[in-house]
C-alpha cells in the first residue's frame, strides 16, 4: 500500500512538489511561532523565587532635600516597621520585582571565569523576610556581615551553575576586572524571576547595603510586607506616616500586585498578536490544502472512476487519497524537521532543548492534524462519485 502511494505520488511529482514545499514553508513558520510561545509558557511554569502578595513598594523622593538623607530614611523605616499591620520593610534599589529599571553588569569574575550578564540588586537583612527568597544554600544577609572583608553578595543557581559548576558557591570570592573590588558568596537561592511572569531565570546577584547615602541612589524604595487583607486604611497610614517623618519628601505607592498586572498586560500584548499571527497561518494553509485537494479530485476523476469500475470500494478511494496527503505532508515535515533541528544545534535563542523540541512536537501535530481534516472531506467526496458518471464525463 505505501509502495502504490509513493508511485502515485511520483507520478504527480509536480503538483505534489508544490504541495510539500507549502507544508515545509508553513511548518517552519509555525516551528518559530510555538517556539517563541512555548518558551514563555515553559518560563511561566518556573519558579519565581520570590512572594508578592502582600508586598507594597514606596518611593520616596527626597527631591532638593539634602539635609541627613541616611538617617531619614533610618527613622522613617523603624517608624514603618513599628506600625501594626506591617510585618517587615527593606530599603532596596530602584529595579524592584515588574518595575520597568534594570541594574545589569558583567563584571564579576572568577579565577578565569567571566559572569553571564547578571541583574543586581541592592539588599538589606530584612529583604528575606519581605520577599520570602527560598534560600538553598548558605543564608541571607546578617549582623555577621557587618565585619565582613570583603562585600557580602547571595547569588541565585542560576548564577552559581554559571560561575562554580557543580563547585559550593558559598564562600567563593568574586573579583572585577581589574580586581579592585571583592564580593564573597554567603549564600544561595533558588531562583529570581523578578522581570515579568514570562522572563526567564536569569543570573541574579543581591549585594548587602545597610542605609547609606542614599545621593548616590537617586530615588529610594522600599518595599513593605503587610498583613494579608490590609487595605486602604493601613495604605493612607503609612502614607502620612511618611510625609511626618521625611517632611516634604514626595512618596507614592503601589502594590506588586498591581505592579505585576500592569507588566503582564505589556507582555501579553506581543504574544496575543503572535497568537493571532499562527492562527491566521494556520487559516490560509488549511485554505490552501482545501482547495489544492479539491483540484486533485476533479483532474482526477477518470482515475476514480477507473477504480470503482474494477472493484475499488468507496472506502479504499478515501483511504488512497487520505493516506496520499500524509506522505506528502510527512515529507514536506521531514524537511521541515531538518531545517528546525539546526536552531538548538547552533544555539539559536538560547533557549532549553525540551523547550526546541516540544515546539517541534506542536508544529508537527499541528501540520498533521491539518492535512488530515482538510484532506477528509475532499477523500469523502471522491469516494462517493459513481463510476458510470466519472467515466461519462471523460
Amino acid at each position: 500500500m505505501i509502495r502504490h502511494l509513493f508511485t502515485l505520488i511520483w507520478n504527480r511529482k509536480r503538483a505534489n512538489f508544490l504541495l510539500m514545499a507549502e507544508i515545509l514553508l508553513s511548518f517552519f513558520v509555525l516551528f518559530v511561532v510555538s517556539l517563541l510561545l512555548v518558551n514563555n509558557y515553559h518560563n511561566y511554569r518556573q519558579p519565581k523565587g520570590f512572594a508578592p502578595d502582600n508586598v507594597w513598594e514606596f518611593n520616596v523622593d527626597p527631591g532638593q532635600d539634602t539635609v541627613d538623607r541616611k538617617g531619614t530614611l533610618r527613622r522613617l523605616v523603624q517608624e514603618l516597621q513599628a506600625t501594626p499591620g506591617v510585618a517587615a520593610v527593606t530599603w532596596t534599589s530602584s529595579n524592584t520585582p515588574y518595575s520597568f529599571s534594570n541594574m545589569n553588569t558583567d563584571q564579576y569574575r572568577y579565577k578565569d571565569q567571566k559572569a553571564p550578564l547578571t541583574e543586581v540588586y541592592d539588599a538589606d537583612d530584612e529583604m528575606v523576610r519581605v520577599l520570602g527568597q527560598k534560600v538553598v544554600a548558605g543564608r541571607w544577609f546578617d549582623r555577621r556581615d557587618d565585619a565582613a572583608t570583603h562585600t557580602p553578595v547571595v547569588v541565585n543557581q542560576k548564577f552559581a551553575e554559571a560561575m562554580f559548576g557543580q563547585e559550593s558557591a558559598v564562600g567563593k570570592v568574586l573579583t572585577d576586572d581589574k580586581r579592585t573590588r571583592q564580593w564573597q558568596v554567603v549564600g544561595v537561592i533558588e531562583a529570581y524571576r523578578s522581570g515579568n511572569d514570562f522572563a526567564a531565570n536569569e543570573a541574579a546577584l543581591f549585594e548587602r547595603h545597610v542605609l547609606q547615602d542614599t545621593a548616590q541612589y537617586g530615588n529610594n524604595t522600599l518595599l513593605v510586607r503587610v498583613q494579608p487583607g490590609s487595605g486602604a486604611v493601613l495604605e493612607q497610614q503609612l502614607v502620612r506616616k511618611i510625609k511626618a517623618v521625611t517632611k516634604g519628601w514626595d512618596a507614592n505607592v503601589n502594590t506588586l500586585a498591581e505592579n505585576r498586572q500592569d507588566k503582564l498586560r505589556i507582555m501579553l500584548t506581543p504574544l496575543v498578536a503572535l497568537g493571532l499571527v499562527g492562527g491566521f497561518l494556520i487559516l490560509n494553509v488549511a485554505l490552501g490544502l482545501f482547495g489544492v485537494l479539491w483540484y486533485n479530485i476533479s483532474q482526477r476523476k477518470a482515475e476514480i472512476g477507473l477504480r470503482r469500475a474494477l472493484g475499488a470500494t468507496g472506502r479504499g478511494i478515501s483511504r488512497q487519497f487520505l493516506g496520499e496527503m500524509l506522505v506528502v505532508t510527512t515529507l514536506g515535515v521531514t524537511g521541515g524537521l531538518l531545517l528546525a533541528v539546526q536552531f538548538p544545534l547552533l544555539g539559536v535563542f538560547g533557549l532549553p532543548p525540551q523547550v526546541y523540541a516540544l515546539a517541534m512536537s506542536l508544529a508537527t501535530l499541528l501540520i498533521f492534524a491539518l492535512t488530515a481534516i482538510c484532506a477528509l472531506q475532499p477523500s469523502r467526496t471522491a469516494a462517493g462519485i459513481h463510476p458510470a458518471v466519472a467515466l461519462r464525463e471523460e
